[in-house]
């Protein structure tokens, strides 16, 4: 990896509905990541963390939301989101890895 543990790299793991429903049908997993990590560098550590194959990583950038605080307005960070699809009959259980 570019200098990164696989710890650091995968940030958490996105839990929504649209996540759950893309983990049912297509056998895709969603990841917040370091903004710095590759494709390459996300497709080591899932496979590292989870002992899984992976087939496809995609990824992209998500712009921080603009915030009001009172008056003031904020800017939440941007932060980087990968969608990981695995291998058939590979399979990721995500309840037990957050406990």
């Amino acid at each position: 990896m570019s200098g990164l543990h696989a710890f650091s790299v995968i940030v958490r793991p996105l839990l929504t509905e649209r996540s759950t429903i893309m983990k049912e049908k297509y056998n895709q997993y969603v990841f917040e990541t370091d903004r710095a990590a590759t494709k390459t560098d996300i497709r080591r550590a899932v496979e590292e963390l989870f002992k899984v194959r992976v087939e496809r990583v995609r990824t992209m950038n998500v712009q921080g939301k603009t915030r009001r605080y009172g008056r003031n307005t904020g800017q939440r960070p941007d932060w980087k989101k990968a969608i990981v699809t695995l291998e058939k009959g590979q399979k990721i259980d995500l309840a037990d890895q957050t406990a």
